[in-house]
């Protein structure tokens, strides 16, 4: 019993310590703040790469395109084979062998369907992953210079205001706006943005509209990569 009240009596003291230096060592931080999905937002980076992935998408959903018209054409000369291989006025033999012909094609249009998925696929899991990796560097960027700015002012903690927890309501409830350093942020890491490009000469088409048979066919729709923000 004797031993307990020791063991007791030490723990208290330990926490009475804790409780005394507590205080004291919050009184010595510093805190700053900042908005990380605005700083990424901003950053002159984040619009190049996102500009340059739909570049990518939309010259990969012109490939899948025209993957979608030849599997059109194959399906359109599977069907007149099919139909011309019961025509009644041909020989047996004829008959014959355009259906064989029709099989063929007809293996020919799974083919081309199977390829065509498969194309699909490999696409949005490539975009998908360029997107994670681009993103996951400019915010590794965003870190290494917000600890920079916080190892210049003495800052112990740097608090992003976007944050939010795992049901989406704010990890921050409530901030006097003091050290806010979103700002300074933007401003350093758009300071080696590249000049902007100069403007092409914009050459408007004719007014006269094609006829109908020339429109061309609606198109599938095109691959969406996803807006690339945080």
């Amino acid at each position: 019993m004797h031993q307990f009240h020791h063991r007791l009596s030490a723990l208290l003291l330990v926490w009475g310590c804790l409780l005394a230096v507590a205080p004291a060592a919050l009184a010595q931080s510093r805190v700053a703040i900042i908005d990380v999905k605005k700083v990424f937002d901003s950053y002159w980076k984040t619009k190049h790469a996102d500009t340059n992935l739909k570049d990518r998408a939309r010259q990969l959903d012109q490939t899948r395109q025209r993957m979608l018209d030849d599997y059109k054409k194959a399906g359109a000369d599977y069907k007149a084979l099919l139909d011309s291989s019961a025509d009644p006025v041909l020989s047996a033999t004829e008959r014959e062998r355009r259906k064989q012909n029709a099989d063929r094609k007809l293996t020919e249009l799974r083919e081309l369907e199977a390829s065509t998925d498969q194309f699909e696929t490999q696409v949005r899991r490539t975009l998908s992953e360029q997107q994670r990796l681009l993103r996951d560097d400019i915010i590794q960027e965003i870190r290494n210079k917000v600890a920079v700015k916080a190892r210049q002012r003495g800052y112990t903690m740097v608090l992003d205001t976007a944050a939010e927890t795992i049901n989406q309501t704010p990890m921050m409830l409530f901030t006097n706006g003091e050290n806010d350093i979103t700002s300074e942020i933007i401003a350093e890491l758009n300071a080696a943005s590249p000049p902007p490009a100069p403007a092409a000469a914009v050459r408007f088409p004719a007014t006269t509209s094609p006829s109908p048979s020339a429109r061309p066919a609606t198109a599938a729709p095109p691959f969406q990569p996803g807006t690339f923000r945080k």
